[in-house]
């Protein structure tokens, strides 16, 4: 499964490529706190730049991998990725980002310095532009498909781990193509299946989860709240900032909710996660409505992800911007934010007991 126009931006790809020096050093940057796509797009262009351009590359990401899924991935696909901490950013010359933009806030491409080559599924960002190559498309499911599709046009073969991680990937990223998939994901999905390793991928589905999770999602339920088919959840500090996205998946599924968002403090900042399942919605743009100049925001359609940075809080307390945060999504999905309330009342125990 190759399309035309992945013939045409591999054969722009491996141009720029042959203009550089084969002694150059590449960094390969997930995003900021990657998700399995970022990782899987990572991987896949790491293997495409060593393998068959003959490159040296590194691999890195920024922030932590903290969803106990993400972690068992890291772990156990077999691959040597770097913290940027560990990295002297002068020893390369050339960058490239997957899964994200320059401009976004999300990545750790150095401040001022234009990234060689961009690849990502999210909205094309103008800031992109300036890179000397970028393939930016939104109507993907993921990015991975994207580099998996470089992979076929080069003709290389991935190991058995990275393509377990490209499809468990896929299938995150769309959850399991009821969200924002289209054919090429499905197609890309099918080829690489077979060479999936499947105990493998169920060590990593099934991935052993801490008991901060458990207090976290306590948390999540305590202070859950509702107006219409919005379903709101601010948490306190929480120990790592995957979890913002990972409750607004889990709050999703509540019987007659369309949207969800959850906030969550972690160092210095304030993230945002929201969910939708309104096909015809663009979270994205509404995401960055919410966070204004205060912070960063962006996504696809149905999903959405933002921070703000605690400095612009005003004077407010963090609590009180993250109940604005939700008031204000409120109001834009045209529901009354004062008729955002508590959705569960819980009984103690011995007053539940018959």
């Amino acid at each position: 499964m190759i399309t035309r126009l992945t013939e045409e931006r591999f054969a722009a790809f491996a141009e720029l490529i042959a203009a550089t020096g084969t002694t150059d050093r590449w960094l390969v940057l997930a995003h900021d706190n990657p998700d399995p796509d970022s990782l899987a797009s990572a991987l896949l262009l790491t293997d495409l730049l060593r393998r068959h351009f003959k490159r040296r590359v590194t691999t890195a990401y920024g922030g932590i991998i903290g969803r106990a899924e993400n972690r068992e991935m890291f772990h156990r696909l077999g691959h040597r990725v770097s913290h940027v901490r560990h990295l002297n950013f002068k020893r390369y010359k050339h960058f490239a980002l997957v899964d994200a933009q320059p401009g976004t806030g999300n990545s750790q491409l150095p401040p001022g310095r234009v990234a060689d080559a961009v690849f990502d599924h999210h909205p094309l960002r103008k800031a992109t532009y300036a890179a000397a190559f970028h393939d930016v498309r939104p109507t993907y499911g993921a990015t991975a498909t994207i580099l998996a599709e470089y992979i076929l046009a080069s003709g290389i073969e991935v190991p058995r781990s990275t393509a377990t991680g490209l499809v468990y990937a896929i299938r995150t990223e769309t959850q399991d193509f009821g969200r924002e998939s289209a054919g090429p994901d499905k197609a890309i999905y099918d080829i690489f299946l077979p060479r999936v390793d499947k105990r493998l991928l169920s060590r990593i589905q099934n991935a052993p989860l801490s008991a901060s999770y458990f207090s976290t999602l306590h948390q999540a339920l305590d202070n859950l709240e509702g107006v219409g088919p919005l379903v709101v959840s601010h948490l306190g500090a929480v120990e790592q900032p995957d979890i913002v996205p990972e409750i607004a998946d889990l709050l999703l599924r509540m019987e007659g909710k369309t949207w969800s968002l959850v906030t969550g403090l972690y160092q210095d900042r304030i993230y945002l996660s929201m969910r939708t399942t309104n096909t015809r919605a663009n979270a994205g743009k509404l995401m960055r409505r919410l966070v204004g100049k205060r912070g960063k925001g962006g996504g696809h359609g149905m999903t959405a992800g933002g921070y703000v940075e605690l400095s612009q809080t005003r004077g407010r307390g963090p609590l009180a911007l993250q109940r604005q945060l939700g008031r204000r999504l409120a109001k834009a999905l045209k529901k009354n934010p004062d008729r955002l309330l508590p959705l569960l009342q819980t009984a103690p125990l011995e007053a539940a007991a018959p």
